[in-house]
């Protein structure tokens, strides 16, 4: 087994998270964590502290790395609509194909999991809904200015629906649904907001 002296936390966090993410936080256990990363139980809550805080420290290596660049780089994205279907185009590529197809989201699988039960992650829950919701108000407002919204729109109300619809492909993915499928229900709900003239 490895020494705590002689392995890098990081690498190893980055194991971690993606072992909560592909099997829960409630299949996952120590055991699980020990044998992927290679780390004995002693090197693991020495430098991690327990299956609690290993799983916080998974969740906010997520949001950080993976979560909150995606929107950070939609709400700068500038393009409006267009902005908003390319996010979901790429959300769902992601979700559908490659290394990680078929496993959600780390922080959507956590609103379904009795980890959601730590005030600290439910900060972190909530702190990514926001984040999510606030990314999708401005580039509808981009949308707003360029006129390529329906007369009337609720930004507020719309960026809500926005962030519930990318929870629903995430579970939606996770659950097996085709990307094709998903494709077509994103682009049915950005097309509800959407002027009639509006050039896509």
């Amino acid at each position: 087994m490895a020494d705590i002296k002689h392995f890098d936390p990081d690498r190893a966090l980055a194991q971690v998270e993606r072992l909560f993410w592909e099997n829960g936080a409630a299949a996952t256990s120590i055991q699980d964590v020990s044998s992927s990363t290679g780390l004995n139980r002693s090197s693991l809550y020495a430098t991690f502290g327990d299956k609690r805080e290993l799983y916080r420290a998974a969740l906010r290596r997520y949001l950080d790395r993976r979560a909150l660049p995606a929107f950070e780089a939609l709400a700068a994205d500038g393009r409006g609509l267009p902005g908003v279907r390319d996010f979901f185009s790429a959300l769902i590529d992601y979700r559908s194909s490659g290394k990680y197809a078929g496993w959600g989201c780390l922080v959507v699988n956590a609103h379904g999991g009795t980890e959601r039960d730590d005030p600290e992650v439910s900060a972190a829950l909530d702190e990514h809904h926001a984040r999510l919701r606030d990314a999708f108000r401005r580039a509808l407002a981009v949308a707003e200015d360029a006129g390529q919204l329906r007369p009337g729109t609720s930004l507020d109300a719309s960026a809500e629906m926005l962030a519930m619809l990318a929870y629903g492909i995430n579970v939606r993915s996770r659950a097996g649904a085709s990307a094709d499928v998903l494709h077509e229900v994103a682009a049915a709900s950005i097309g509800l907001l959407a002027a009639p003239e509006a050039q896509l």
